[in-house]
């Protein structure tokens, strides 16, 4: 399975809620994350457009490596995450494990995520609102997908952005925006 994802800046939170209330999407309980990112030791994953984070959600862990991005119109990309212990010991542990191992700690993205549910047609879209430190609000849209689906995910991911008011997506990553953001 491939994440299909679009992500927009959002200037109106509000607005937003209110027509992700309108089309009868599902809100779920917001969530703060902390997603820990690493350079490989021998990999240069800016090169290879590449990444392996590890992220507290609540107190759930997951680790996740992404791999390159596969379309230019939208963010494809093949994901693998996995769960591991939950609580803050065991995700400082897995840290510590990874930058024993080579991999070396690049940048922390601190969020509070709001997420939503939109089943329509054949599809059941995961939409998240983010408030990201350091650099604003975001809206995604996302699907997983077979290869041979990928053409019909992601027309139907810009025909719900489109719907709710959405346009001029973005291709960076959180953490891609931080990292620009340095001096």
């Amino acid at each position: 399975m491939l994440e299909v994802e679009q992500k927009f800046a959002i200037s109106d939170k509000n607005d937003l809620l209110h027509q992700l209330d309108h089309i009868g999407a599902r809100r779920g309980d917001c969530l703060k994350q902390q997603d820990h990112y690493f350079a490989h030791p021998i990999r240069n994953f800016a090169e290879t457009d590449e990444a392996i984070r590890i992220r507290c959600n609540g107190s759930n862990n997951r680790i996740t490596y992404k791999g390159p991005k596969l379309s230019t119109i939208s963010k494809v990309r093949q994901e693998i995450e996995l769960e591991f212990e939950s609580g803050q010991r065991a995700f400082e542990q897995l840290a510590e494990m990874l930058e024993i191992l080579g991999f070396q700690p690049l940048k922390a993205v601190k969020k509070v995520r709001t997420p939503f549910s939109y089943s329509h047609g054949q599809h059941t879209f995961e939409i998240t609102i983010d408030e990201v430190e350091e650099l604003g609000t975001f809206a995604e849209i996302e699907l997983m997908a077979e290869e041979s689906e990928l053409t019909n995910a992601e027309e139907a991911i810009i025909e719900l952005a489109r719907s709710l008011g959405l346009s001029n997506p973005i291709r960076h990553s959180y953490l891609g925006m931080l990292l620009e953001n340095e001096p």
